[in-house]
């Protein structure tokens, strides 16, 4: 896996909107830093969208890193996990 640092995570969930949920965080190699949005209506099946946290950086960059994160399914597990870890009660 690659080496991933988390700047910051959140989580909510309400019935209307369900699990809404981002990731802040950085990889070793990579000039910026990412967010990664996270949605689930039950929180089995999520969709998500990547995108740079702070300024426009390397579009192949992103898009390598959209690749690793659709086929590692341990990658995407992760960030999932860490944003349900700071899930408001």
């Amino acid at each position: 896996m690659i080496n991933i640092q988390v700047l910051d995570a959140s989580m909510t969930y309400s019935k209307e909107d369900g699990y809404v949920g981002k990731v802040h965080f950085g990889v070793e190699g990579h000039e910026n830093e990412y967010e990664i949005a996270l949605h689930s209506k039950k929180g089995n099946e999520w969709g998500y969208g990547l995108f740079f946290l702070h300024e426009s950086g390397k579009e192949e960059q992103l898009l390598a890193l959209e690749d690793l994160i659709e086929e590692d399914d341990e990658l995407f597990d992760f960030l999932v996990e860490t944003a349900q870890a700071k899930l408001e009660k």
